[in-house]
């Protein structure tokens, strides 16, 4: 599981280009967008198409779905997990 979560967050930096933050910065349970990690819509398309291509996974695109599995690192790992 933690390795899961570590990928996650090394891929969430990569595709973002967040150059300042490290893998230790961003909380598992924390928000990605706006309090938490602060990403935006646009994040969220890259970080989208990144996600489908590292783990071959279809991403519903605007749906409450959707949103529900990019709340945070635990939540994109557990939508990674049911999909495989």
């Amino acid at each position: 599981m933690a390795d899961l979560n570590l990928e996650v967050k090394e891929l969430i930096i990569e595709a973002l280009d967040l150059e300042d933050i490290t893998p230790e910065d961003i909380e598992d349970d924390a928000p990605l967008f706006v309090d938490g990690l602060g990403l935006d819509s646009i994040d969220a398309l890259e970080l989208g198409v990144a996600i489908k291509k590292a783990y071959d996974v279809k991403i519903d695109g605007n749906s409450e779905e959707s949103k529900k599995h990019f709340y945070s690192v635990n939540s994109l790992c557990e939508f990674i997990r049911s999909c495989q």
